[in-house]
């Protein structure tokens, strides 16, 4: 297992009540209500949040895998994240597809990306071989 040399950022968040609980980070800039998913209550729930750092996390990738060409991505990049949690055989599991939106980018070049991304982002580097993923570049 690959162990950190040098840390750049710790995230610090305080839970209570699991997925019907609160979470906020020591800053405060995350402050939010949890609720199951599908339960129709107010807040937002571990698959989300992880959704949306993935993503983020995965443009960010995308942009060094450009950067190292000396190229930009496209002002409008996007990523839509799904992560869904599931069951087989009783036991809870999660998957995960990313569609990646790089507008008026050759395929080829975008395809390159994203590939270059899913090996270098962190949260790709996570969840590889743990959980199936699938990667979609949107045309």
């Amino acid at each position: 297992m690959m162990q950190i040399e040098k840390v750049l950022y710790t995230g610090k968040t305080h839970t209570t009540g699991g997925r019907d609980g609160f979470t906020r980070s020591s800053d405060a800039e995350l402050d939010v209500k949890l609720s199951p998913p599908g339960s129709g209550k107010a807040g937002t729930n571990p698959e989300q949040l992880f959704a949306a750092g993935w993503s983020a996390c995965f443009i960010g990738a995308m942009g060094l895998a450009a950067g190292r060409r000396k190229l930009k991505l496209p002002a409008d990049t996007a990523v839509d994240a799904e992560v869904d949690l599931g069951t087989t055989e009783g036991a809870y599991f999660l998957q995960a597809r990313l569609t990646v939106s790089l507008p008026g980018l050759d395929t080829d070049l975008a395809r390159a990306f994203v590939e270059e991304a899913h090996q270098t982002c962190p949260y790709s580097k996570a969840t590889r071989g743990n959980i199936h993923v699938e990667l979609i570049v949107a045309q």
